[in-house]
């Protein structure tokens, strides 16, 4: 499984480290190096069905799941 994770921030407060998110979406047929690819388009995606935020940064990492919550 690969995570696709990305920090968002209110469009309005930019400065604020407390309005800033982090999120995910989790892929379970694709590569690393498929989601690198793909990224733009589904961070585009997201942004477009979460007026008002932006996107700060984003990195495709596999998913390890001996540390995910339940």
């Amino acid at each position: 499984m690969v995570e696709l994770l990305f920090v968002t921030c209110m469009v309005m407060s930019q400065s604020s480290p407390e309005s800033c998110r982090e999120h995910s979406l989790v892929f379970t047929d694709v590569s690393p190096m498929t989601c690198m690819m793909g990224a733009q388009p589904q961070l585009a995606k997201w942004v477009n069905e979460h007026p008002g935020q932006r996107i700060t940064s984003w990195k495709c990492r596999a998913v390890d799941l001996s540390t995910r919550d339940a």
